[in-house]
C-alpha cells in the first residue's frame, strides 16, 4: 500500500497521543484537556497559527506552504469529545473517567489529524493553506456549527472542507464514500401528554395518559409506513417513556422522548408536519392533551459532487481504485460535519476500522492500524488539491 514513509514514521507517536485521548475522555464541551494537547502540539509542530477557544473549546491549526500562489485555503476536521458510556474492555490505556470513553474513535480522529498537522508542518510541499480544525461537542453539542458562529470560516477564508469516521465492519486499508446525502438529519422530539390521574383500580374516573402514550407510540409508526415515499427514508423512534411512580396509580402526566430522522429536507418536513397532527389528535380522542416539541438539530449531510469526486481519487492514492467503495450505502446516523458542508463545499469519508465493534458499543476501540491509512489520506488531501 502507497502509505507515506514519514507517516509510517510516526505510527508509533500518533498511537501514542491517540491512546492518552482514549484514557482521558471527555464530553461534549467539556475538552479542556484534550483541547490544550491538541494546541500545545500544534505549536510545537510550527503550525504559522494556532487558536483556541473557537466554539467554546475548539482549536484551529493553519499551515501556510512553501508556496501561497494559489490562495486556496481547505479546512480538515476531527471530533474530541467522546461518549457518556462505562467502557467494557479491559486495555491498559483503558479509560481513566467513570462513565466515560471514547466509543465512537474521535481519539482516533483527532491523533490523526495531529499526525497529519506534523508531516505538512515539517513539509510544507504545498501551495495555499491547510487548516486543521478540532471541534467539540460532536455528539450531540452541534459543536460545528459553533464554530462557524464563532467566524471560523471567514476569520481563515476555508473554501472547502473535508471530514473523515472510522467504519467498524470495513476492512482496514479500506475507504467508503458517495456523493449527495449520505448521512441523515437528526431532530429531538418531545411528547409532553396531560390527562387525570386516578386510582388504577378506577381508571374510568380518569384519562390515562399512559394509554394515550402508547396509542401515540403505535400511531407515529404510520407516518414512514403510510405517509412516507417508500422510495425515501426516514426513522421515527420513541426512545424514553417517562410516565408514573407507583403501581396503583394513573399518572397525571406522561413524557416521551426520541428522535426523527430524514435523508431528504422534504421528508423531514413531512415528518415534523405529521407529527404535530397525529401526537394532537390521538391525544384529543382520549380527552388528553399533548404537546409536541420538535428541536431541528443536525441537518442532512450532503457531499458535494466534485469534491467527493476528488476526495475518492485520494483514497485511490492511497488504498488502491478497487478498496475505495464510491457508492456507499447511505445511513440514518447523523454528523454535525454537515453544518460545514452547507457552508462551503466539501465531502465527508469512511476509512474502514475493521472487525471491531459497533460506534457507541461499550467494548468498541478505534484500532490504531487505521492510522497510516487515515493520516495518509489527510496528507496526500492537501498537496494533491494545493499542488507546489
Amino acid at each position: 500500500m502507497p502509505i507515506v514513509n514519514r507517516v509510517a514514521d510516526l505510527h508509533t507517536d500518533i498511537t501514542g497521543w491517540r491512546r492518552d485521548l482514549h484514557a482521558h475522555p471527555e464530553l461534549l464541551y467539556d475538552v479542556h484537556r484534550t483541547a490544550a494537547s491538541v494546541a500545545e502540539k500544534l505549536k510545537a509542530f510550527g503550525c504559522d497559527e494556532v487558536v483556541a477557544g473557537i466554539g467554546r473549546t475548539g482549536v484551529v491549526g493553519v499551515i501556510k506552504g512553501r508556496k501561497g500562489g494559489s490562495g486556496k485555503v481547505i479546512g480538515l476536521r476531527a471530533d474530541m469529545d467522546a461518549l457518556p458510556i462505562e467502557e467494557a474492555n479491559d486495555l491498559p490505556y483503558k479509560s481513566t473517567v467513570p462513565g466515560k470513553m471514547h466509543a465512537c474513535g474521535h481519539d482516533g480522529h483527532t491523533a490523526m489529524l495531529l499526525g497529519a498537522a506534523r508531516y505538512l508542518a515539517e513539509t510544507r510541499n504545498f501551495d495555499g493553506t491547510a487548516v486543521v480544525i478540532f471541534q467539540p461537542a460532536e455528539e450531540g453539542g452541534a459543536g460545528a456549527k459553533a464554530m462557524l458562529d464563532d467566524g471560523m470560516q471567514a476569520r481563515f477564508g476555508i473554501g472547502e472542507f473535508y471530514g473523515m469516521h472510522n467504519y467498524p465492519g470495513m476492512p482496514v486499508g479500506e475507504f467508503g464514500i458517495r456523493s449527495g446525502p449520505i448521512m441523515a438529519s437528526a431532530d429531538f422530539v418531545t411528547i409532553d401528554i396531560e390527562g387525570v390521574g386516578s386510582h388504577a383500580a378506577r381508571p374510568h374516573m380518569g384519562i390515562d395518559t399512559v394509554l394515550v402514550g402508547a396509542q401515540i407510540i403505535t400511531n407515529i409508526q404510520s407516518i414512514v409506513s403510510r405517509n412516507v415515499d417508500p422510495l425515501k427514508s426516514g426513522v421515527v423512534s420513541i426512545c424514553m417513556f417517562k410516565a408514573g411512580n407507583t403501581d396503583n396509580v394513573l399518572p397525571q402526566t406522561v413524557q416521551l422522548r426520541g428522535t426523527a430522522r430524514a435523508l431528504d429536507a422534504g421528508v423531514r418536513d413531512l415528518i415534523e408536519k405529521r407529527l404535530h397532527e397525529i401526537v394532537e389528535g390521538t391525544a384529543m380522542a382520549y380527552g388528553a392533551k399533548a404537546k409536541l416539541t420538535y428541536k431541528r438539530n443536525y441537518p442532512v449531510l450532503v457531499n458535494h459532487d466534485k469534491e467527493t469526486d476528488f476526495a475518492a481519487s485520494v483514497a485511490q492514492q492511497i488504498a488502491g481504485q478497487d478498496r475505495v467503495n464510491t457508492e456507499l450505502a447511505p445511513m440514518m446516523g447523523a454528523e454535525d460535519f454537515s453544518f460545514m458542508l452547507n457552508e462551503r463545499p466539501g465531502a465527508f469519508i469512511w476509512v474502514g476500522n475493521g472487525d471491531s465493534a459497533g460506534l457507541h458499543h461499550p467494548r468498541y476501540n478505534f484500532n490504531d492500524d487505521v492510522i497510516p491509512f487515515g493520516t495518509s489520506y489527510w496528507v496526500k488531501l492537501v498537496e494533491t488539491a494545493l499542488p507546489a
